[in-house]
């Protein structure tokens, strides 16, 4: 499949979605409380648009979002060239939006202020002409490279990129890992639960490259782990502290919202309210909180792939409320502190 290749049809678009989450409005809660959105994509995939427009119809739905970091999807990768070069179209892509909000014709919201895109690092040292190649098309704002490694023994991999087995634990990969740090970028990881401890060996190992989990690690709830919540639970929260362990790691906590986690929120005849979010939600943010600390963990939308299971107004209302008895200054690190730090952006 081409990276630009159109995903196959879900039961809802974003253009439909929109009236179902017209459905289950509510009141912004603490409107000026600054937010990082620590991860975002953008794309263009007929009849699919999330581009910079969309974004910014959601940063401005009335919480403070000061500045926001793009997440590789494969958007915009060059038609022509050569094939490892190819993912530097979607830096290209991204940093003109950002050019774009830098303006400030679009309001103080800064979109797309960090840039994270993909890179082949099977290809060991020579990976890092393409690192430098994001470098030079990111303007200043390209972080680092995301790789979508997750892979289970059960369900393989869903990805747009099929990831195989153990590319955490790969030789050649870790070769290109291994340029990141020169560099000073850093490695975002979308892996399954089963995978945690992989990541925890990649980041003992390269105890000077910055690492983020995405997504709490993905408790998975479909499939052969459906139906055993608290089983997965157990095994994910035991995993997580283990990877706590390591002061190079720091997670993002969001991505619930997609299907894979067993929620089913995009099946409801009506959007979930944030306090339906944070009653499903406390057990996960907690663990992670308690494990790394706030000053190590980071709040995300993961937009517009959780949009398809409430809003974006609704996402923050409900890390708000799970967050509320932390102190001003862990919150200072959850909404927007360690983001800033991570991905060295100024708000």
């Amino acid at each position: 499949m081409s990276p630009n290749t159109p995903p196959a049809p879900s039961p809802r678009t974003l253009t439909q979605v929109s009236a179902w989450l017209a459905l289950g409005t509510e009141g912004i809660l603490e409107p000026a409380l600054p937010i990082i959105d620590a991860h975002h994509h953008m794309w263009d995939r007929p009849p699919e648009r999330y581009g910079l427009d969309e974004v910014l119809a959601d940063v401005r739905d009335g919480h403070n979002v000061r500045a926001t970091v793009f997440m590789e999807c494969t958007a915009m990768w060059k038609a022509e060239g050569p094939d490892h070069l190819r993912p530097v179209g979607e830096t290209e892509y991204v940093n003109g939006a950002a050019a774009q909000s830098a303006s400030g014709i679009y309001g103080e919201s800064r979109v797309c202020a960090g840039i994270v895109s993909h890179a082949d690092l099977r290809r060991g040292a020579a990976a890092r002409e393409v690192l430098e190649a994001h470098v030079r098309a990111g303007g200043g704002r390209f972080c680092g490279i995301r790789q979508q490694a997750q892979f289970d023994e059960k369900l393989g991999s869903m990805s747009r990129r099929a990831a195989p087995k153990d590319l955490l634990m790969d030789a050649d990969f870790r070769a290109g890992f291994a340029e990141l740090a020169p560099l000073g970028l850093t490695f975002d990881a979308y892996i399954y639960f089963t995978q945690l401890g992989q990541l925890a060996d990649l980041a003992g190992a390269y105890p000077d490259t910055g690492v983020i989990l995405n997504h709490v690690g993905a408790p998975l709830g479909i499939g052969p782990y459906a139906g055993r919540r608290e089983e997965v639970f157990a095994a994910w929260s035991r995993s997580i502290v283990k990877l706590a362990r390591r002061p190079n790691v720091t997670v993002k906590i969001g991505g619930m919202g997609m299907p894979a986690y067993g929620f089913g929120f995009h099946e409801q005849a009506t959007p979930p309210s944030s306090e339906d979010l944070a009653a499903v939600w406390r057990p996960y943010v907690e663990t992670c909180i308690d494990a790394f600390g706030a000053d190590r963990c980071m709040f995300e939308s993961n937009f517009p792939v959780d949009k398809k299971s409430y809003s974006y107004s609704v996402l923050w209302n409900a890390l708000k409320r799970l967050s509320i008895d932390y102190s001003a200054d862990e919150r200072r690190a959850l909404f927007s502190g360690t983001a800033a730090r991570i991905y060295r952006i100024r708000i």
